[in-house]
């Protein structure tokens, strides 16, 4: 009796993309991999026969015409496991749901001594509070999986601790969007932070540039140099910069890039400083330099304390005002913004052998960063949740 044809595969437009996809893709199942390149080879031009696609790919033509059909009838579908029926489950529901109930809580709840959850705490956990041995660590595990529950993993989270972070966000933000408008007024929007610690590491090997087909690569080990800090203003109108390079953070440090940046960034009639809550932001010389500068009085004994300080800085009745981003809101600083072009760009692969080095060319990349590249950043965030 003759071999009967096998039906002919016509791929639509996005199987032709989904399946190499999914032949490439590391997470696919081998034998669903093998189903997927049947049916590319199946459609392809030259229209092979089930025969010379199961030698092709080391199977039997049978097979390829099982899976040929039940692509041709169900699609893509086709090629998945038919769902086995198996035994019924012999786990209780109320006992699948008390297992569970132990998962999604911490192991000081139960009283255990750990304070991270491995599959035989919860085993004992579960045991102890069942008062049975019939329960396998496979079938926890089975249970656990089925509902995409990992207690032994974790993830790092942030409660927000300033409650006026909904006054404060837009107040910054508006700042953002009219700082084009007020730098034509004559009123410039700066915002200040610091890149501290920076470590001086030189690779212990010279680099070895890229070739055809072969990476960059680096010395892994390295020799330290000390540490510097950098302290940056950024006009957030043009882009410019105005930087400070030195071996601490204090509130003197602070001031004196305040002066420089002053004198280095244009001209104009008022100022408002974005900054964070560093305590040396909000110090008293930081008070006596803006009263300075907006030409008005300074009592150091109505600024004993912090909150009495920034009331000072951020009066608006002052020429140069202070805004200070909220409790752990720091990125809405977009000196933050700069800094990680500045590490990409800059530090990330850098190999200095002293710290006069690093200073010497980090004072030419911000230069040449101020004449060819600054430019105002694009910022969407509105200040509303």
């Amino acid at each position: 009796m003759p071999t009967p044809i096998a039906p002919r595969i016509i791929l639509a437009q996005n199987a032709r993309v989904d399946l190499p996809t999914l032949v490439r893709a590391h997470p696919t199942p081998q034998s669903l991999a093998l189903r997927a390149r049947m049916i590319l080879r199946a459609a392809a031009v030259d229209q092979p026969t089930n025969l010379h696609i199961g030698r092709e790919l080391g199977c039997s033509n049978l097979t390829v015409g099982t899976w040929r059909r039940r692509y041709l009838g169900m699609g893509f579908a086709g090629l998945q496991d038919a769902r086995r029926t198996g035994r019924p489950r012999a786990m209780a529901p109320p006992t699948r749901v008390q297992g569970i109930s132990v998962a999604s809580t911490l192991p000081h709840d139960h009283d255990r001594p750990v304070t991270r959850w491995t599959l035989k705490e919860i085993v004992a956990t579960w045991l102890e509070a069942l008062a049975t041995d019939a329960i396998s660590r496979s079938s926890i595990w089975r249970i656990l999986h089925d509902v995409d529950l990992k207690p032994h993993k974790s993830a790092y989270w942030l409660n927000r601790h300033d409650e006026d972070f909904d006054a404060k966000a837009p107040t910054i933000c508006q700042l953002y969007a009219k700082a084009l408008e007020a730098y034509q007024q004559g009123r410039l929007v700066l915002c200040c932070d610091e890149k501290t610690g920076r470590q001086i590491l030189e690779r212990k090997a010279p680099t070895k540039p890229a070739q055809a087909g072969r990476r960059e690569r680096r010395e892994q080990e390295y020799i330290r140099h000390g540490t510097r800090v950098l302290i940056n203003a950024l006009a957030v109108a043009t882009g410019q910069m105005a930087w400070t390079i030195g071996s601490t953070r204090t509130a003197t440090d602070c001031v004196a890039h305040l002066t420089q940046a002053y004198h280095c960034l244009p001209a104009l009639h008022r100022y408002d400083g974005v900054m964070d809550n560093l305590h040396t932001h909000w110090s008293l010389a930081v008070c006596r330099l803006v009263a300075r500068w907006c030409k008005g009085p300074c009592a150091p004994h109505t600024l004993k304390t912090g909150p009495q300080r920034r009331a000072f800085l951020t009066d608006p009745s002052h020429r140069h005002v202070f805004h200070f981003t909220p409790k752990h809101g720091s990125w809405l600083n977009q000196a933050e913004l700069f800094f990680g072009v500045l590490h990409r760009r800059f530090l990330a692969r850098g190999s200095f052998p002293s710290a006069k080095d690093l200073v010497r060319r980090l004072e030419r990349f911000l230069k040449d960063d101020n004449t060819r590249h600054a430019h105002p950043y694009r910022w969407t965030y509105t200040g509303e949740p």
